[in-house]
């Protein structure tokens, strides 16, 4: 019988671009004051939770997000470019305001939030390919990791993506079940018998007097 590889999935504390409304894809800012203090919060909350390992996409944000989880844990943490969120193209670093005037807000409000799963950035990765890069990466860590518990510290459109996938919501769907995981938020799945199984999505109650902060769309 195969051992169990539980994996706790954090998005990233609120970004300095989640605090001005930008996009940033792999447009490398850091967290804020807030996503600090998120990040802490999280890495607490999950203390006392075995974490024999710690990846990190390589952005800022991510990264800081898994600094107080590795110094709690006295682990080192493996950066990661495959655990990078999509690729924004021509949305990269740009405000949600400036996006919304040049692309016009019917194609943002029906392509990008209202069709999530198949949408394509202009220029860019689509979400559905930057999540299964996402999940592959994630199968590769569990396939090296039998039996351990791995935390992965990544970014909300991979994540939401991912998830999407594992639980078998068509892509055409997840804009109307499936809602971006919130900052420093953790999500639970576990890889066993070479399934990845979810188990929670975006768990951020332990946020409730730093707070919780969400993706803005519109």
């Amino acid at each position: 019988m195969m051992s169990i590889t539980t994996l706790y999935i954090v998005r990233h504390g609120q970004s300095i671009g989640n605090s001005t409304r930008t996009f940033l894809g792999h447009t490398d800012l850091d967290l804020s004051e807030l996503g600090y203090l998120q990040a802490n919060a999280t890495a607490n909350e999950l203390k006392n939770v075995k974490i024999e390992k710690i990846y990190s996409s390589d952005l800022k944000r991510a990264y800081n997000t898994a600094v107080p989880n590795a110094k709690l844990h006295n682990l080192e943490i493996i950066s990661d470019i495959n655990l990078r969120e999509a690729h924004a193209g021509e949305w990269e670093g740009m405000l949600v305001d400036d996006i919304i005037e040049k692309w016009g807000i019917d194609f943002f409000k029906n392509e990008w939030a209202g069709n999530f799963g198949n949408f394509i950035f202009p220029s860019g990765e689509s979400t559905k390919r930057a999540g299964e890069r996402f999940y592959q990466e994630i199968i590769a860590i569990s396939q090296e990791n039998p039996g351990k518990t791995i935390l992965i510290c990544a970014h909300a459109a991979v994540i939401r993506s991912f998830w999407a996938k594992i639980s078998n919501i068509p892509y055409g769907e997840v804009s109307d079940r499936l809602p971006f995981p919130t900052n420093a938020s953790y999500s639970i799945c576990c890889y066993e018998n070479g399934k990845i199984v979810p188990l929670s999505y975006s768990n951020d109650k332990h946020l409730s007097e730093v707070g919780i902060t969400k993706v803005n769309l519109i």
